[in-house]
């Protein structure tokens, strides 16, 4: 069986990565895999990238279209927002290929069309990596739930009319999403309750099968050895955040995280934590947190895993996820999580069992669980140990890959 992945990226990003990882835990059980991206950054053999009959300024080009007709929208910002109208030859590409099934993961920025998804003559299995496939462009639909029902009036853009470009997308998405051979796969349970309940998925199958990871190369290793080799201070307690784009990224919570650090710094922990920070460098005015930082920059996996282990606690307080990444790979390496009780980071903290989850968006109680994974010292060892043994046991590529591989098989099979 052959198995087609369709990503923009390859690597950059938390979905390529994601997908990537499933790339290269299908190929070690023996699937037959290959990716198919609009962007490549790695060496692979088996990554294809997609051909531009009008050239490589042209690739670039399509991400500017496809921003095009949100110029109405200014107050929209940077926030992305995927209309995906700008027409592409994927289906033709896909067609010389003729894999017995398709895995669609993220494919906006103008890689696919809307219309595209109904051209393929292939079982198609879509893993969502946020929200965009059920809204009327917006990857995460935050407070707002007209993705019930029709979207229009999107706050996102800022629009009080209902017949706004929202509006536009998702009537697109209903005319040419209908009968197709598509099962849905989300990495957590949260987003498949919000895709069964959507108004444009609700039709579909969908399954939940958790993002892996390589637990070989993310795993514990001696803290005071690592934090030599990092050097990072052996006589504080580590507080650890990050994110691809570091501090700056919308939904990653930084500045939730802040007034919790803060706080902690006025109760007796002011001499006792530093904090850790990768996904950027350190900013021009660094935010006053209450605690020393280390702003360790962009990290190759190798690097990161040695930072996870060498921190006492990771916080990830997201106030979207569609899984949490940084949750399993810091559980990996026997550092327990601090989140909020909010989206995929459900599935992957148990309160006060591997780690623990604050109230949505109280910083308090976000404080509160930092200071209780780190004020007992046997507790902390315990809650290291529990961490890693969940990551094992739900978060391999291994569990990840055989999954999927019984899912292609299932589709493969399926009467048509």
């Amino acid at each position: 069986m052959n198995v087609l992945l369709v990503s923009n990226y390859d690597l950059k990003g938390g979905a390529a990565r994601a997908t990537y990882r499933l790339h290269k835990g299908l190929q070690s059980i023996g699937v037959d895999s290959e990716i198919l991206a609009g962007y490549k950054f790695s060496d692979d053999e088996t990554v294809r990238l997609m051909p531009t009959r009008l050239g490589e300024k042209f690739k670039s080009l399509r991400g500017k279209l496809n921003r095009l007709p949100l110029k109405v929208y200014p107050k929209l910002g940077q926030v992305i927002f995927s209309p995906q109208w700008v027409p592409d030859s994927l289906a033709s590409e896909v067609a010389k290929i003729n894999p017995d099934a398709i895995n669609l993961h993220w494919v906006c920025e103008g890689y696919m069309q809307i219309e595209t998804l109904a051209k393929f003559n292939k079982p198609v299995v879509w893993t969502l990596h946020d929200m965009w496939a059920f809204t009327g462009g917006c990857h995460y639909s935050e407070n707002c739930d007209r993705y019930l029902d029709a979207c229009g009036a999107c706050p996102q853009l800022h629009s009080t009319k209902d017949a706004d470009i929202s509006r536009w997308i998702w009537q697109r998405k209903a005319e040419a999403w209908q009968n197709l051979n598509l099962t849905l796969v989300t990495p957590s349970h949260w987003l498949a309750e919000c895709a069964k309940s959507s108004s444009l998925l609700k039709n579909y199958r969908v399954k939940v099968i958790a993002n892996g990871l390589d637990a070989e190369l993310y795993k514990p290793l001696n803290r005071p050895q690592v934090r030599d080799s990092l050097n990072l201070p052996q006589d504080k307690q580590l507080v650890l955040f990050g994110a691809m784009q570091g501090t700056g990224d919308r939904w990653k919570g930084f500045p939730l995280l802040v007034p919790a650090l803060q706080s902690l710094s006025q109760s007796g922990w002011q001499d006792k934590i530093e904090l850790l920070v990768f996904g950027c460098s350190e900013p021009e005015s660094p935010i006053d947190v209450g605690f020393k930082t280390h702003y360790l920059g962009r990290l190759d996996d190798t690097t990161l895993s040695q930072v996870y282990a060498a921190a006492d606690v990771m916080v990830v307080p997201s106030r979207y996820e569609a899984f949490g990444q940084t949750a399993s790979e810091a559980m990996a390496c026997g550092t327990p999580v601090v989140a909020f009780d909010v989206t995929g980071l459900k599935d992957i903290v148990d309160r006060q069992y591997n780690g623990y989850l604050a109230q949505p968006y109280d910083t308090e109680d976000l404080a509160r669980g930092i200071a209780w994974v780190l004020e007992d010292g046997e507790r902390h060892q315990k809650l290291c140990r529990l961490a890693r043994e969940k990551v094992e046991a739900k978060f391999t590529l291994e569990v990840q890959a055989r999954e999927y591989q019984n899912l292609y098989q299932e589709v493969c099979q399926a009467p048509k």
